[in-house]
């Protein structure tokens, strides 16, 4: 596997985050529960980890599908140079 992400999607994920919970964005593209991550990353060998964070509160977000956001793991528009 390359260093390069997979591309999950050409386009962003619109979500509902909830204040005080933890998330893990797919960072590899290769989760099958996309937006989010699912472990898959540990059988790449690309070593791409996943972005974590706790939410500081209730949000409707769009986070990166394509994986080349610059603000990961929000969605800045890189999709649409792909």
């Amino acid at each position: 596997m390359s260093d390069e992400p997979v591309i999950a999607q050409k386009g962003s994920y619109k979500v509902e985050l909830l204040a005080g919970y933890r998330y893990a964005w797919c960072a590899c593209g290769l989760s099958k529960s996309q937006p989010f991550c699912d472990g898959s990353h540990t059988s790449s060998k690309a070593g791409i980890k996943q972005v974590t964070w706790i939410q500081d509160k209730d949000a409707t977000v769009w986070l990166c599908g394509c994986k080349r956001s610059k603000k990961a793991p929000m969605c800045d528009g890189s999709h649409k140079t792909l």
